[in-house]
């Protein structure tokens, strides 16, 4: 119980300090996100350190972050890329590279990175040619051309 009070007061205070500082700051932080971000990071660091960290508490944070992080990028998808396949793949590979953090397997947590940065990069970036114009150019195209 006493993991379960300690991680509690953690995000809270976490999540207040971040709310703080993005009214300070004018930066854009959702203080929630923050809040349990800090605290699972405080505690694989202090794990790594030897402190006694329970272990039941971390996965859960960690698992919040992956589904938070697909959901956040998902807004951000490159046209014409499916939502659902993006989240089928990203939060498997998260949760993969989540165990590997919170078990301290660093070769898996490295590959499961790489993977992690390549969906992002095929999902985020836009396909096709920088030519392809937009409306507004095309139109100001074709009054230039009937000008004189």
């Amino acid at each position: 119980m006493t993991i379960v009070l300690t991680t509690i007061v953690s995000i809270l205070a976490i999540t207040g300090l971040a709310w703080a500082a993005s009214r300070i700051l004018r930066f854009p932080l959702c203080p929630i996100c923050a809040g349990v971000a800090g605290t699972w990071l405080w505690m694989v660091v202090a794990r790594q350190f030897g402190f006694a960290v329970d272990a039941s508490m971390l996965p859960t944070l960690l698992g919040g972050s992956v589904v938070g992080i697909a959901y956040q990028l998902e807004r951000r998808l490159a046209k014409r890329r499916s939502q659902l396949l993006w989240k089928t793949l990203f939060i498997p590979a998260g949760f993969a590279a989540a165990y590997a953090l919170a078990a301290a397997h660093w070769a898996l947590l490295a590959m499961a990175l790489v993977v992690l940065l390549l969906l992002t990069a095929c999902f985020l970036l836009p396909r096709g040619s920088a030519k392809t114009s937009s409306a507004t150019v095309q139109e100001l195209e074709n009054k230039m051309k009937n000008c004189c």
